[in-house]
């Protein structure tokens, strides 16, 4: 993990399209503004898990040999 230290308006760079700037800093909260194209995903991370989770449940709840049979006619 790379650990960098930013005060308000100052911002970084990753990969030329996405930019993090920090917009505001509130006792131990930080208010973050995201420049990114609209192709690329941004969740806050406990959304981000929920997600992976939901994802993981519906996957385990498919009947593989059921789907297998509906590709094969």
């Amino acid at each position: 993990m790379l650990a960098l230290s930013r005060k308000k308006d100052e911002a970084i760079i990753i990969n030329d399209d996405i930019e993090i700037t920090v917009i505001e800093i509130k006792g131990d909260q930080v208010k973050l503004g995201i420049s990114a194209p609209k192709s690329v995903p941004i969740y806050r991370k406990e959304v981000y898990v929920q997600i992976q989770n939901a994802n993981k449940e519906s996957a385990a709840s498919v009947d593989a040999a059921a789907l297998n049979k509906l590709f094969k006619k």
